[in-house]
């Protein structure tokens, strides 16, 4: 079972981003995913969530209309479009993936981690 996040950066107020998920076959197959963020002193922060057949798709408030979340199951691979970023979205930002289950905005509904990938907005 593997995740891997990437494509984080520093980026300027404004600048558009997309983030990636990389997974193994096991832990992409028929399974929801969903990004969360934590920023430094701050606790997790739900992102978004996609179903595993895309048709179900929840953001969190913060980034509703600005972000955009999309899978790709033939690549194994989850994307985050992130648009119109903000000082506020500077944040390690984190895959994850649910055994069982459809898309939830709950991190206790998620047993699959991946490492980070940082993203930091300069104002």
């Amino acid at each position: 079972v593997q995740l891997q996040a990437f494509g984080g950066g520093l980026v300027q107020t404004g600048d558009p981003l997309r983030l990636s998920c990389a997974a193994s076959e096991g832990t992409f197959r028929g399974r929801a995913l969903g990004w969360f963020r934590q920023a430094p002193g701050k606790e997790r922060e739900f992102v978004a969530t996609i179903s595993y057949g895309g048709g179900t798709t929840y953001y969190g408030d913060s980034v509703k209309g600005r972000f955009t979340i999309s899978r790709d199951n033939a690549k194994k691979t989850m994307y985050l479009r992130t648009d119109s970023l903000k000082p506020e979205d500077t944040a390690v930002y984190y895959c994850a993936a649910r055994i069982r289950g459809d898309a939830s905005s709950n991190d206790y509904d998620y047993h699959y981690w991946g490492q980070g990938t940082l993203v930091t907005v300069s104002s």
